[in-house]
């Protein structure tokens, strides 16, 4: 597996850090008519009608929108620097006593309203390389600005600074950057080349995907990779090979891929765990191939990392189950 290839890793976007401490970089950027701005609403990406990012100019925005709070600086290619506008989540939602809109944003509704919006987990791997940097970055900044609005020493509010790479504490002025939590993701594979999969207990039926979660304080990757796979199944794992990483930012994982071996001499016996997982079974390429077309296996999304390990084992992609 190619790191290039994953979906989600692909891009072809300058960050530009150094420039996000000066203090009139956002003056800059609403002055330039090179500037691009990507739209994010409720988490969702304005997209155009061939799914690619619907890169707005940076007059199409009101004033009152080019605001520290609601605009991320995303990087730069060649001449181009782009943003990204937050939409505030209630935007178009409010209502006075009578029940009648609220237009104190209308220029923000008129543009939302003129958007297309969709998931980053539904266009991510269709997008081209630059689209791809600058939507994960927008998805995974707009969500940490979402969750972290408050200060973690103190428990006062923060404000945005550094063009949105970094939150202030008005109160005691500590500094807090996004964060990034890291995640294994495994395609274990036993003696005779058949990959465990498993069925997580909230997901539709017939959901079927590689084990994965979370690496716990003072632990490796590796030791995290044999950790979940005994836990939710009961299967030891012996040899761990790293394989790729990617961007998960929902709301803000790294992914980072494994492929491992059952141990020698270890039973390939399954034991779900019952909460994490309710279902998990070996699959031969013949057996998984067959499963998938008939539409008794569904697998992840093309934009996950999961979806890679996947065909990866099984040699290229796999069929589409029946309409």
């Amino acid at each position: 597996m190619v790191l290039a290839q994953l979906p989600l890793a692909r891009t072809t976007v300058d960050a530009d850090g150094a420039a996000r401490a000066r203090p009139d970089l956002l003056t800059e950027l609403r002055r330039d008519d090179a500037t691009r701005v990507v739209l994010v609403h409720r988490g969702l990406l304005g997209v155009a009608e061939d799914d690619g990012l619907s890169l707005l100019p940076v007059a199409d925005v009101p004033d009152a929108a080019w605001t520290a709070e609601h605009v991320l600086y995303l990087g730069r290619q060649g001449t181009a620097r782009y943003v990204a506008l937050v939409l505030p989540e209630h935007l178009g939602q409010e209502r006075d006593l009578d029940g009648a809109p609220v237009d104190t944003d209308a220029p923000l509704v008129s543009l939302a309203a003129g958007a297309r919006f969709a998931h980053l987990r539904d266009v991510g791997d269709r997008l081209c390389d630059r689209d791809t940097g600058l939507a994960t970055t927008a998805v995974a900044l707009a969500a940490w600005h979402e969750r972290n609005p408050r200060c973690p020493r103190c428990g006062e509010a923060t404000e945005v600074v550094e063009a949105g790479w970094v939150r202030r504490c008005l109160v005691d002025h500590s500094l807090h950057y996004p964060r990034t939590d890291a995640a294994v993701i495994m395609a274990v594979v036993d003696a005779a080349d058949r990959l465990l999969l498993g069925h997580a207990a909230h997901w539709p039926q017939r959901r079927y995907s590689t084990l994965a979660g979370y690496v716990e304080p003072g632990e490796s990757l590796e030791a995290a990779v044999r950790r979940e796979v005994a836990e939710e199944t009961g299967v030891v794992v012996g040899d761990v090979r790293y394989v790729g990483s990617q961007p998960w930012p929902f709301p803000c994982s790294l992914m980072t891929a494994f492929r491992a071996q059952v141990a020698e001499g270890a039973g390939t016996d399954v034991v779900v765990d019952g909460v994490e997982l309710t279902a998990a079974r070996f699959f031969s390429r013949e057996e998984l191939g067959a499963a998938v077309a008939a539409g008794e296996v569904h697998l992840p999304t093309r934009t996950s990392i999961a979806r890679a390990l996947i065909e990866d084992w099984f040699g290229g992609p796999l069929p589409q189950p029946p309409a």
